[in-house]
């Protein structure tokens, strides 16, 4: 049986080193390679893409632990916030060429619309001076607001194909059904 993200007592979103530290609830980002841990905190918040995203695009896991490895080979670098000592989200950092890429930003489903998807986004911000892009599905309506929000705007249809093609390894597919977003 596979344990939920949201179950906390002990499990890979629990951290007790961090107990004491952050027993008032405080927040801190930080680097984390914690491969199970990153795929616990995807996978709980992604369950908003099932029956929004194209079917043909949804699988169970969304991100599989060997997708994860091989995201991170390819230079993704991830940060989470902690909340009360535990992990609560997650967003990895990929410098491409000329851009950084802000790729797989998760929050749990539990802690959404506190602040801190926007403390983590603020933090990768502040870790490069690349211009920034964003892919995410276009049916997503909640995401392409988040990031408009913090300052993003959409790209025409023909530059993020271009900007697809260029700067990330997705499918033809995925193409026709996401929106890129730059700051």
């Amino acid at each position: 049986m596979q344990r939920r993200a949201a179950s906390f007592g002990g499990g890979p979103l629990y951290d007790a080193r961090m107990k004491n530290k952050n027993a008032e609830g405080a927040q801190t980002v930080e680097p984390i390679d914690d491969a199970e841990a990153i795929c616990a905190v995807v996978n709980d918040a992604a369950e908003a893409y099932r029956g929004i995203i194209p079917a043909d695009r949804w699988h169970e896991p969304y991100m599989p632990r060997e997708e994860l490895l091989a995201e991170i080979q390819a230079g993704v670098k991830f940060f989470c916030i902690r909340h009360g000592g535990r992990i609560a989200g997650v967003m990895g950092l990929q410098h491409v060429s000329d851009v950084a890429l802000i790729r797989h930003a998760y929050t749990l489903t539990s802690l959404q619309h506190g602040g801190l998807g926007t403390q983590l986004l603020d933090y990768l911000k502040r870790q490069t001076e690349r211009p920034l892009l964003v892919g995410t599905w276009k049916a997503a309506t909640w995401a392409v607001r988040f990031y408009e929000r913090r300052g993003f705007h959409l790209v025409s249809d023909e530059e993020k194909a271009r900007l697809l093609r260029r700067y990330w390894t997705v499918p033809e597919r995925q193409i026709d059904e996401s929106v890129v977003l730059r700051q």
